[in-house]
């Protein structure tokens, strides 16, 4: 079994992440309410905006617990 630290150095490729909703070039983003990333909700969006990311762990959580 290897350790935390083996699998960051596999998962980090050292490059800095970009700013998806400057790439985008639409309307200015919200911003997760978990991580802070930008979301696919405009910033007018009310209510609770997460990543497509912790969407997706959100789905898992709430399906796996009954």
């Amino acid at each position: 079994m290897s350790d935390a630290s083996d699998i960051t150095a596999y998962c980090d490729t050292g490059t800095p992440r970009p700013d998806r909703a400057i790439e985008a070039g639409g309307p200015p983003f919200a911003e997760c309410v978990l991580c802070r990333e930008p979301t696919e909700y405009p910033e007018s969006y009310r209510g609770i905006t997460l990543c497509p990311v912790c969407e997706w762990q959100e789905a898992q959580r709430t399906a796996c617990s009954g």
